[in-house]
């Protein structure tokens, strides 16, 4: 539970409180489970990692492709492309290594219309070459070919870091013909059709993976991203004789790990409440994301009402009274618990969401609440915290260090907007990973800045090997000369 917790039991009536935690104490993770917890996970990211049990892991654990943190040397000019909802995103970016400075030079948003998200996916591509030309036309880039990096929010399978199969459409999408496809040659013959500007390299990455390079830019020991959001998922870089999907044995690949599935085996049933049982029941894709419905935002404020609801009809809240919007699936919105956490006006906020909300509340209802919100939040921040921690714990054991020093890039509206989260899980990762220092930092627009900083990372990377060629091809020169 955040800071201090007793104020939080002020002024609810004994027999109340002992009624509520009868509910809570599901919601309590001692230290002892949470490590349970993480031991899991890490027998997980091992079946992910596997070349003969990856397929049937809860935790998929890609491959991205990206085989470098940024050292710091990178620079230029970059385009990125972000597309994962209703509208996409068209950026220019410069990396100024001087200044060691990721900037946006200018963006613009276009919409996709709803008939395009389910009509055929050459309009769709050809639409998003018309807008990115529209774009290099107002920037006075259209001579120049630029690298890009693609920011695609849906489930891909990744092959090389600019070859990336959509294994299907999620969001609302249904466009022909790309699904089984890779999205960058879709991408590029869409441009080829349009004719009149090229691009360069491509890079295709995940939205986790942006937030790492977005950050470790600024912070070279940034091996970890995460986001925790509306949804929620991490990466990290393993050592590549590790990932046994993908030939080779030295250096590090950055791997997606798609931990919001953990669980989906039934590995968390014993931490599992009867709510989160009925948010899994009732979502648009059941016995999938697990451990995503028990933390992220587009789950918290539901488990939240479910529990409202049944304390009400026990008659423990609102003299057993329930408002229609009470009752309403999704009316407990997420962002109500940021609101009535907060230290100073909580209590306030608390009593005029109520009211918001259509019921007759008294200031017992109000407290009980807040309570309630405070910890399903702290759950969240726990599991969180422990998931985490497996990660680093793992990057620690397999440097074999005693002691690792690293930093984490982080981003999504829970972590940035709750006022106690982002302290409870740090707080808790220290008490579960206590041989890392753990440094946060939050993300500046990993999807844009990150995805340019992958493609300049990339690019560098290649140079070095061409450079390597070269001055092994000149000395194999110089031999035969000798000889």
């Amino acid at each position: 539970m955040s800071g201090d917790t007793s104020n939080l039991y002020e002024g609810i009536p004994p027999d109340t409180l002992s009624k509520v935690q009868e509910y809570l104490e599901h919601f309590c993770l001692s230290l002892e489970k949470l490590r349970e917890v993480s031991a899991r996970l890490r027998k997980d990211l091992i079946r992910g990692l596997g070349k003969h049990t990856h397929h049937r892991a809860a935790v998929k654990m890609l491959p991205t492709f990206v085989r470098a943190t940024p050292d710091g040397t990178e620079k230029g000019d970059f385009l990125a492309l972000d597309l994962g909802g209703t509208n996409f995103r068209v950026l220019h970016v410069r990396v100024v290594e001087e200044e060691q400075k990721v900037l946006k030079m200018d963006s613009q948003i276009c919409a996709i219309p709803q008939e395009m998200m389910l009509g055929t996916g050459e309009q769709l591509f050809d639409h998003i070459a018309a807008c990115l030309g529209d774009f290099l036309a107002s920037q006075n880039l259209k001579e120049q070919t630029l690298p890009l990096g693609f920011t695609f929010s849906f489930p891909c399978e990744q092959l090389e870091i600019d070859k990336s199969v959509l294994i299907r459409w999620t969001k609302g999408f249904n466009c022909s013909g790309v699904e089984g496809k890779d999205i960058v040659k879709l991408l590029k013959d869409a441009i080829h059709r349009k004719g009149d500007y090229d691009i360069g390299s491509v890079a295709m990455v995940n939205d986790t993976v942006g937030t790492m390079m977005s950050c470790g830019y600024k912070d070279q020991s940034c091996e970890i991203g995460m986001i925790i959001g509306t949804g929620t998922n991490a990466c990290y870089m393993e050592e590549m004789k590790n990932v046994k999907r993908v030939e080779g044995e030295d250096g590090r690949m950055c791997i997606n790990t798609e931990w919001g599935g953990f669980g989906d085996d039934g590995s968390l049933k014993d931490i599992q409440t009867e709510f989160d049982v009925v948010v899994d029941e009732t979502s648009i894709n059941p016995g999938v994301h697990t451990f995503e419905k028990m933390i992220s935002g587009m789950y918290l404020g539901e488990i939240v009402r479910l529990l409202l609801v049944r304390l009400t009809e026990e008659k423990v809240l609102f003299k057993g009274q329930a408002s229609e919007a009470l009752l309403t699936p999704g009316a407990f919105e997420t962002k109500f618990m940021s609101a009535m956490e907060e230290e100073d006006g909580g209590l306030k906020n608390s009593q005029n969401i109520l009211t918001k909300l259509g019921l007759n509340w008294d200031s017992v209802d109000s407290r009980v609440v807040r309570l309630i919100c405070d910890t399903i939040s702290t759950r969240s921040a726990s599991l969180c915290a422990a998931a985490l921690a497996t990660i680093a714990n793992r990057i620690r054991v397999n440097r074999g260090l005693d002691h690792l020093k690293t930093t984490v890039g982080v981003d999504g509206t829970v972590y940035r907007k709750h006022p106690n989260f982002s302290i409870d899980l740090q707080e808790m990762v220290r008490l579960l990973a206590p041989d890392c220092d753990i440094t946060f930092l939050v993300s500046e627009d990993g999807s844009g800045k990150g995805a340019a900083m992958v493609t300049a990372v990339a690019q560098r990377l290649a140079l070095q090997s061409r450079l390597l060629e070269d001055s092994d091809g000149e000395s194999e020169d110089e031999e035969e000369e000798v000889e």
